[in-house]
């Protein structure tokens, strides 16, 4: 039988999988455990002398095993080249890149140490599925190793078209390592389509009509892979969740009024402050809204050594300060803006607890808070979803929810009106036909997908 490996950035030794686990990992700990899978990666702690071997635990089933990062190698690899350069150029914001070619050459030789300490754990039938941009050039490495078996990748962030990819000064030197690979994923086919058409201007990839790809002496083939959740799982969460006492007490907060909700990572690519803008402009246009509907948005801390993020978090808590300052009574303030971390157990109570979704990324590859919000919905009284057509979430759930343009503020803030006057009939019909997506399209039939398509290539 053909043991799947998965190959992620961090891998967390002391925190086994729950099913209140974000999406990949109650994915991957599924499959994994299924199949006595192995799963690889970063252990999240920076050292001198850190390197080869990898430590090693087994449990539940799994074989997890992790190695140290140097600071320099963290430095390079991590800080630098996947957050300040890939990061920013996968989310199409070019003015944001801070290239440096040493940190380029650090990324590479982090991921042939991860190619290094993995080869001494693979069997030659094992099947390897690599998890995003962090380790984009692993296949290649295991390749110079020596490894012959079936290795597949997977994206996690949205994929740019060709002429923004261009932008990266070592862009062919990066896609150049994708030929190394059997099958590669993408959360949408606008995703699959920027990666044929890059493939074939500058690699020059002869694209067939099945997903095959012929490029630099391989054949390899790519596909969209939308990622979904643990839909039964965290609706059964959310139910439960009603009861408990950080819900009751947000209930009780509110008196009455309706709540708005948004849940994010403090990133710049979430829209946070053209989201903060759409509701000002809700409160200046729709005056009778005053003082009867509160917006909650929770932005847990994210990568606080960069600088571009401190900023970030700086002008939110301005912005909020002076919309606070403006519209709020002394029994009632408009924006909550909390910026820490919550469980998905307490998340899952306030999503069901508000009457709007507001999941509005300036880019995003799925947004999984997205579908957690629609299945986390009272099925006898749901709210209504708003959500950005920039996130990959969009094209599955356009179907039940108010889809806009981040960019358009005013036009964000007539969604928001939208959904907190739309009737019943309305919502319940819109969130069953997003509910019969998410439940179809679950987590697990998106493992399951990809390694099929893996095993088979």
């Amino acid at each position: 039988m053909t043991r799947l490996v998965a190959v992620s950035n961090r891998v967390n030794l002391d925190a086994p999988v729950e099913r209140t686990a974000g999406g990949l990992a109650v994915a991957l700990g599924d499959t994994l455990a299924a199949n006595n899978g192995l799963w690889f990666g970063w252990s999240g702690e920076v050292k001198d002398g850190a390197g080869p071997p990898a430590r090693v635990r087994e449990q539940r089933g799994i074989t997890y095993a992790v190695i140290d990062l140097k600071p320099a190698d963290y430095q390079n690899y991590y800080s630098g080249f996947s957050n300040n350069v890939l990061w920013p150029l996968l989310h199409f914001r070019l003015g944001l890149i801070e290239f440096e070619r040493a940190e380029f050459e650090g990324y590479v030789r982090v991921n042939r140490l991860f190619a290094e300490s993995l080869l001494p754990l693979l069997r030659p039938d094992d099947a390897i599925w690599v998890h995003d941009y962090h380790l984009i050039p692993l296949g290649a490495e295991l390749r110079r190793l020596g490894f012959r078996g079936r290795i597949g990748f997977f994206l996690h962030t949205p994929l740019p078209p060709p002429a923004v990819l261009k932008a990266l000064p070592v862009h062919r030197a990066l896609f150049e390592a994708f030929g190394a690979y059997d099958l590669v994923g993408f959360q949408t086919a606008e995703g699959v389509t920027a990666f044929c058409d890059y493939m074939r201007a500058s690699a020059g990839a002869e694209i067939g009509t099945d997903g095959e790809i012929s490029v630099l002496g391989r054949r390899l083939r790519v596909g969209s892979f939308p990622v979904g959740i643990d839909a039964k799982g965290f609706a059964e969460t959310a139910r439960k969740a009603v009861q408990s006492a950080q819900t009751r007490r947000l209930r009780e907060s509110l008196v009455g009024r309706r709540l708005i909700i948004g849940a994010d990572r403090l990133d710049y690519s979430k829209g946070l402050s053209l989201r903060f803008k759409a509701f000002h402009h809700l409160l200046v246009n729709h005056k009778s809204w005053r003082q009867r509907v509160t917006y909650l948005q929770i932005a847990a801390p994210s990568r606080i050594d960069v600088a571009q993020y401190r900023e970030i978090r700086r002008e939110l808590e301005l912005q909020a300060g002076r919309m606070n300052g403006r519209f709020a009574e002394f029994d009632w303030v408009p924006l909550r803006y909390l910026n820490k971390s919550y469980s998905r157990g307490t998340l899952a109570g306030f999503f069901r607890a508000s009457h709007v979704g507001f999941v509005t990324p300036l880019r995003d590859g799925m947004n999984l808070v997205a579908k957690e919000y629609v299945t986390a919905q009272n099925p006898e009284d749901p709210g209504v979803l708003v959500v950005s057509a920039f996130a990959g979430a969009a094209d599955q759930l356009g179907g039940g929810a108010l889809v806009v343009n981040p960019f358009d503020v005013e036009g964000v803030a007539e969604a928001l009106d939208q959904g907190l006057t739309m009737p019943f009939e309305e919502r319940r019909e819109r969130w069953h036909a997003m509910m019969r997506d998410i439940v179809e399209r679950d987590v697990t039939w998106w493992s399951r997908t990809f390694v099929e398509a893996l095993t088979k290539t």
